[in-house]
Parts: structure tokens; C-alpha cells; sequence
């Protein structure tokens, strides 16, 4: 959850420093995992000051530059080359000055330094707005009107917003906490408990709302009342919607909403605010002058505000006019119901509808909206009507008009409030701190809560309707710990633990020992979100996939089907943020269906490699990642494991331009590839990627039944030979591996490929491989004439199966 700094202070009796309110929040279970500063204009126009032009002549070098004075309120004006167009003696311009950084709409920050360009000094730069944040346009470059004084900073002429954001890991179950507001009650909380004296957070909410008239009343009738136990609305008159004022742009932009208009922009920021969703109709749309919220028939059609036509569930609670739907109710609007430019009357809704059905219709549908978030959790019931009073004061004070009825609060049956009981002793347990029963009333006040009765070892509390999620003495005890500060949760002198003893540790140390391995070769290790996008699989993958019932959003709708994909997504990400260089990493499983409710996972390896494996040095030269430092990381690992060396065979698979999958004892064990170039297009990567994927589960198996031998180092030397063979182009490496292994060589250790050379003096379609043979004999140092042998039956053996010839 976002929450501005300045936003939030508006409601705290006291200013408080971002990173000690932070500390707070951390403190009282509002994990702050982020915070940084907003600014509007990128830099904040520091260093870019108001200047006049002064004269204007050619570049003696340039036709296209010109040399300008400007004066921007120093003892001495500026020199200036310039290749604006437009600049004109006269104007009164935007100047940043020497050392200052400018942040180009379209490009990396810029720290400016004196130059000289084609030989002519130049101490700054004449901007146009696309060079500084202030807009798009490079036509030219920007000038002021002439009224503007020379010399003034440009922060304080165009006053851009700035901020800090707090990014807030809200737990499910808080959503009192998710407004500015809300915060701000747990904030003063904390505070009252700390300071020992009530703190109060400063109330939005006015006494002073009044009907102007009632000439536009609405009837409201509510038919499910147990989808919908309240539901209110006020009708406001003769409105203008436009663009809404600077304040309230700036607020919504700094937390991530996009400003559309005055009307929906104060739901929005009433959202945000109070966690209240609200929703405007145009009166014009609201047929037959009534609002019936009830369901309707099952397969009904309904055109939603993104006009998609879609068909309705007869458990989806609709806001309906005299004649048809309009809205579904806490989760998006019709597309013939809402605000538009002529909108001249509306009704504001403020309701509470049941978190249950809400959830239900919002994943239905794959309408993941705020309002429906918030309705999901549970509002405060008994705000509907206050809110409402807040929202339609600010729209009559943004967009003008009358408020032309009363409130119509339709509440058929109040609801109580919940009552906790918890003794002292059970809160002692929980917690581990013998809380004074003072500073436990002192908290729970503070939170809203309201005293019913007390004893010498119990309370009870009625709870207040903004926190549903509280119904049990824990919850209470919750309560008090975060208000205390989580940070002060005492720990005990001593801790009892109970060792476990595991006697299959295979898995673990083996993937502690490759971990290491690759770790040491430069990766990093990653983890990845196993639920995925549908859209990165075809039709007939996706007959096959785990998809998920209640997503958590539109882009996370089913289980990986692959390991690409999502390391793809990391790829990109860092890509985005000029890391170029990567190798990772990733233990991680993969999921697929049969269709009949039958679900399979399946345990991963999988390895990512793009960019460089060796930068320009001094010392030696840049050296890319490519197919085969893919395949001798591969080949690396499954020897660290013990096991043989897959045999490995060039094969199709989807999504891979060139691959490779190994087996060992006849199972597939290893996937090597180079990942298609339509396959990264779909994630925006522009270089070449490498993909291992290994099967977990196969590879212990196969370290399992390794029996680990030792045997003496050889006190006899080895030989090395060398051998060139001419063969036809098409001939692999792998031919000649097999080769050697017919003739049967039991004195040869090694066999490695060093050197490949192409040439047409080789013959058409001929080339040369260039190969060494190690030779060892554990008993007794080998001779020449015993090498010599050894080597004469591998040439005969290539000279038959491959029609080689030999190199001189």
C-alpha cells in the first residue's frame, strides 16, 4: 500500500520526520519497505534559474548554433551556445546553470559542465521543456512571460510537488489501515501510549453539511440486504466537470493514481483517504429516479465502464435503475452510468456491501479493482454516511453546484458492535510482558475501542465497526503489542529447542554444494513468483495448466508451466535498470493438470545467461556469453554431482531457437538452449539469452546411486598428442567422441576439442579439427612406440568412419 508523507501529516497533531514516522510504522506492524521522495519534476529544477537574452549572433563554426548572452541576475551575464531555432534577444528564458542536473523526458540525467563547443565557451544551457521534466515538446526552447524576474529560481516559480512515498506491506486482515487516515489513528496510538497522554489525530470530517435544496431526491430500495446492509447517496446539482485543481492532482500523482476528472478524482482521493469507496452516477442515467440494489438473472448482460460486454452471475449484487443494471455493486461502474464531460447532476453512493460477495464477483469476472479490495476486507459500516457528507462538501467546492437533496441512508438493520473479553493473565501469556491494566485501556481507547466492563483480571471491549477482523481475545492481545511496539516484544533469558535429526541430507547438501558452485562461477540466486501469466502460453499449453481459481490479480491467473518465463521477467527487470551482465539462478518448481482435477509438480534447476562474461580490460578483451559456456556449465554441474556425462543430442523445443537435451542411463536430465527471438520479444529483450533446465528430483536420484571410489595418483607421467583431421564440414565434435569410443583405447584418459579452422584450400565444405589425446599408464611410463600405436588405431578409426584425413 502507498501512503504520501505529506498526506498522512495533514492528519498528525505534530510533524514527525519521514524516517522516524517510518520507524513508527515498522514498529506498530505497518512494515515500511520502502521509502523514497516523490518529486513531480524529476530534480526538482535545482540549478535552473530565470534568465534574459541579451544578444543573439551566428556561430562562427556552426550554421546551425548560435552564441548568446544571457543575463540571469549575476554581476556578469552568461555565455551560452545555443541550437535553438527560436531564441531571440529579449526573451526571458529557462537557464541551467554550470554543475547543476537536468533530467531529460527522454533520456539519462545530465550534470552540465563548462564546454567549449566548436570552439566557442559556452557556461550553461537555454532549455526547452522536454529538457528539464516541465513537458514534452523540443520545438524549441522554452520562454517565459516577460513579467517573470530575472534570476528567480525555477522551483519557486512552477513549485513542483514534492514528497516522500511510503510503500507499506500491509498485512490482509488491516484494513482500518488502508487509508491516510487510518494510519494516522494507529500513528497518534502509538504516540498517546508513548507519551503517556491522549494524542489526537486531526478529524477531516466537518459538522457543517447542509442541503442546499431538495429538489432532486432519489428513492433507494435495497432488496438483498444481506449483500448490501446499508447503502446511502446524495444528489448534487448544476456541477462542471473539468480538471481537477493543482492540490488534489498532486496528492493522487504522488501515490500512483492517474488524475481524470474533478468528480472522480474526489472518490478517488475519499478512497485514499478514509478507505471508503465511493461511486458517482450521472442523474441523467438513473432511470425512473430510483436505485434498486439487488441481483439479477443469471446470464444477464451488463457493459461495464472498459465496455467489455459481460454476463452475470446471479450471485453478482447490481446497482439497478427503475429499468436495468447500472453498476456491479463495490467493483467497477457501467459504461452508460458514469460521469462524463456533460455531466451536469450526479448521485454520490456511499454503501457497505458484504466482503464475501464482493471477493466472489471481483475474482468472477477478473475485476481486481481498489474499491473492491477494500469492500473484500470489510468497511466501516458506520462511516457510510459521514464520508459521504466529506465527499459531496469537496465536490461542491471543486466542481461548483448545489447539493439538492438530504441524505438518503437506507440501514435496515444496524449492526451491533463485537464484544471481546480478555484477562490480564491470558495477555501476559500471549505476549511475554505484564502489561499495566492502565496502559492496556490507555491503547484500546486510542484504537476506538469503548470500555464496557472491567474486573481484577478482565476487560471488555466493544470493537470498533472500522476493524472487522477483530473477534477473539488474540486479536486484542495483537492489539496491544502493535501499539506498544513490536520492537519492544521481550525475549526471555533462555530458549529450549528440540534438535532434529534428518538422516536424508542429500538433497540439501547437494544443493548447498551446486549453489556454491555457481556462486562461485558469478551467479546470483533468484526467486521467483510461481503463479504466472497465462498470456506467455498458447492454447494448447494452457489445456494443461494449473489455473487459479481466485487469482490474485488479472496478470497472475495461473501455475508456471515452464521455468522461463518467470526468469524472463527478472531478466527484464534488471535489463530496465542497465544490468546487463547477468547469470542467475533458481531452485523452483512447475505445475501441470490433466483437466480431471489430477495436479502434478515437478522440481527445477534452471539457470539464466545474457550479456557479457568478460568485460574490456586492459588485459584482455570483451567476451560475450554464449551457447557453449551454457553447455560447460551444464556439463561442469552434472560432474560435480559424480555422474556421468549426459550424451547429448541437438533437439526442437518450443520457445528455443538452438537446444540441447542430455541424458544420462536413457532419462532426460538437462535442457540446454538459446531462448527464440520471439519469445524474448515478448518481454522486450533485445540480446541473446541462454537457458538450463535441469530435473531436480532425476539428478538426486542419479547422486544417489553414486558410489564414491578413491584411488592413488598416478606416479607415472602422462602424454599428451595432438592430432588434425580434415573431415566434411557437417562432422561434430560428438562423431569423433564416438569414434574413439569404438576403438577401444583403455590408455587414454582425455580426449578435448582445441581448434577449429575453416578454409576452402581444406576442400569444398572441409574443415579441420584440431584434437588432444591424453595417455596414461597407471603400472609404468609409456613409450613412443606404445603411444605411436595407440595413435595409428584412432587415424585408422576416423580414416574408415568419418573419411578423414589427416594433417601434416
Amino acid at each position: 500500500m502507498t501512503i504520501s508523507y505529506k498526506w498522512l501529516s495533514e492528519y498528525l497533531p505534530e510533524e514527525i520526520e519521514p524516517e522516524k514516522l517510518s520507524k513508527i510504522l515498522t514498529s506498530i506492524g505497518l512494515e515500511v519497505e520502502n521509502l523514497e521522495k516523490f518529486e513531480s519534476i524529476k530534480g526538482g529544477l535545482q540549478g535552473v534559474v530565470t534568465g534574459q537574452v541579451l544578444e543573439v549572433t551566428q556561430h562562427p563554426n556552426a550554421d546551425k548554433l548560435k552564441l548568446t548572452k544571457v543575463d540571469i541576475g549575476e554581476s556578469d551575464p552568461l555565455k551560452i551556445v545555443c541550437g535553438a531555432a527560436n531564441v531571440a534577444a529579449g526573451q526571458k528564458v529557462l537557464v541551467a546553470t554550470v554543475g547543476s542536473t537536468i533530467y531529460p523526458v527522454n533520456g539519462q540525467p545530465i550534470t552540465l559542465k563548462a564546454a567549449k563547443i566548436r570552439g566557442e565557451e559556452s557556461q550553461g544551457m537555454i532549455c526547452a521543456e522536454d529538457e528539464i521534466g516541465l513537458g514534452t515538446s523540443h520545438e524549441g526552447i522554452m520562454v517565459l512571460p516577460q513579467e517573470v524576474p530575472i534570476g528567480t529560481k525555477a522551483s519557486d516559480y512552477f513549485k513542483p510537488y514534492t514528497d516522500y512515498i511510503f510503500e507499506i506491506g500491509l498485512t490482509p486482515n488491516r484494513m482500518d489501515a488502508m487509508s491516510h487516515f487510518g494510519v494516522a489513528k494507529d500513528v497518534c496510538a502509538y504516540l498517546t501510549h508513548h507519551h503517556k497522554q491522549e494524542v489526537r489525530p486531526r478529524s477531516p470530517f466537518t459538522n457543517n453539511f447542509k442541503a442546499d435544496s431538495h429538489s432532486a431526491a432519489i428513492k433507494v430500495t435495497i432488496e438483498n440486504t444481506e449483500a448490501c446492509k446499508r447503502y446511502s447517496g446524495v444528489t448534487i446539482s448544476g456541477v462542471s466537470v473539468q480538471e481537477s485543481p493543482k492540490w488534489l492532482q498532486d496528492k493522487l500523482i504522488a501515490i500512483g493514481q492517474r488524475p481524470i476528472n474533478n468528480i472522480v478524482d474526489i472518490t478517488n482521493f475519499i478512497l485514499h483517504e478514509t478507505g471508503q469507496p465511493l461511486h458517482a452516477f450521472d442523474v441523467a442515467a438513473i432511470k425512473g429516479g430510483s436505485i434498486i440494489v439487488k441481483n439479477l438473472p443469471q446470464d444477464s448482460l451488463f457493459v461495464t465502464l472498459d465496455e467489455k460486454e459481460r454476463k452475470l452471475d446471479s450471485a453478482d449484487l447490481m446497482i439497478c435503475n427503475a429499468k436495468e443494471g447500472m453498476c456491479i455493486a463495490g467493483v467497477f461502474g457501467g459504461a452508460q452510468s458514469g460521469v462524463k464531460s456533460d455531466t451536469k447532476n450526479i448521485f454520490l453512493e456511499s454503501a457497505w456491501f458484504n466482503p464475501t460477495s464482493i471477493r466472489k464477483t471481483s475474482f468472477r469476472h477478473g475485476l481486481r479493482t481498489e474499491a473492491a479490495a477494500r469492500f473484500e476486507k470489510g468497511v466501516d459500516i458506520s462511516n457510510v454516511v459521514t464520508v459521504l457528507k466529506r465527499a459531496a462538501l469537496l465536490i461542491k467546492q471543486v466542481a461548483g453546484g448545489e447539493i439538492s437533496s438530504d441524505i438518503i441512508d437506507v440501514y435496515p438493520s444496524p449492526e451491533d458492535k463485537t464484544q471481546v473479553g480478555i484477562k490480564y493473565h491470558y495477555l501476559k501469556k500471549l505476549s511475554g510482558k505484564n502489561y499495566h491494566p492502565d496502559a492496556v485501556k490507555r491503547i484500546l481507547t486510542s484504537l476506538g475501542f469503548e470500555i464496557i466492563k472491567e474486573g481484577l483480571d478482565e476487560l471488555w471491549v466493544a470493537v470498533p465497526y472500522s476493524k472487522p477482523d477483530i473477534s477473539l481475545p488474540a486479536d486484542i492481545v495483537e492489539e496491544i503489542l502493535r501499539i506498544d511496539g513490536l520492537d519492544n516484544v521481550q525475549i526471555t533469558g533462555s530458549m529450549t529447542i528440540t534438535p532434529a535429526i534428518d538422516e536424508n541430507i542429500l538433497k540439501e547438501n547437494l544443493r548447498e554444494k551446486i549453489a556454491g558452485y555457481l556462486v562461485g562461477l558469478g551467479f546470483n540466486e533468484i526467486v521467483t513468483n510461481s503463479i504466472t501469466n497465462s498470456k506467455y502460453y498458447n492454447e494448447g499449453e494452457l489445456a494443461g495448466s494449473a489455473k487459479m481459481i481466485n487469482s490474485l490479480s488479472i496478470d497472475l491467473d495461473v501455475m508456471r508451466l515452464s521455468m522461463v518465463e518467470t526468469g524472463l521477467e527478472t531478466i527484464t527487470y534488471n535489463l530496465n535498470r542497465k544490468n546487463k551482465d547477468l547469470q542467475l539462478f533458481e531452485f523452483g518448481k512447475t505445475y501441470h493438470s490433466n483437466g480431471v482435477g489430477n495436479y502434478n509438480e515437478k522440481e527445477h534447476l534452471a539457470l539464466y545467461l545474457t550479456g557479457q562474461q568478460q568485460k574490456d580490460s586492459w588485459k584482455s578483451k570483451q567476451n560475450n556469453i554464449d551457447f557453449y559456456r551454457a553447455k560447460g556449465i551444464a556439463s561442469g554441474m552434472i560432474q560435480l554431482c559424480g555422474i556421468e556425462n549426459p550424451h547429448f543430442e541437438v533437439t526442437t523445443v518450443n520457445g528455443f531457437s538452438t537446444a540441447l537435451t542430455g541424458t544420462v542411463s536413457q532419462q532426460q536430465l538437462i535442457t540446454v538452449g538459446e531462448i527464440s527471438a520471439e519469445k524474448l520479444k515478448t518481454f522486450d529483450i533485445k540480446q541473446p539469452v541462454y537457458f538450463i533446465d535441469i530435473d531436480w528430483l532425476l539428478l538426486l536420484q542419479l547422486a544417489a546411486n553414486q558410489t564414491i571410489t578413491y584411488r592413488e595418483v598416478s606416479k607415472f607421467p602422462a602424454v599428451q598428442r595432438d592430432l588434425a583431421i580434415v573431415v566434411d564440414r557437417k562432422v561434430t565434435f560428438e562423431a569423433v567422441e564416438n569414434v574413439v569410443g569404438k576403438v577401444k583405447v583403455p590408455k587414454l584418459q582425455d580426449v578435448q576439442l582445441f581448434d577449429i579452422f575453416e578454409s576452402e584450400k581444406l576442400g569444398h565444405e572441409k574443415k579441420s579439427m584440431a584434437v588432444s589425446f591424453t595417455f596414461l599408464d597407471e603400472e609404468k611410463t609409456l613409450t613412443d612406440k606404445e603411444i605411436d600405436g595407440m595413435m595409428n588405431r584412432l587415424i585408422q578409426g576416423f580414416e574408415t568412419e568419418l573419411s578423414a584425413e589427416i594433417r601434416k
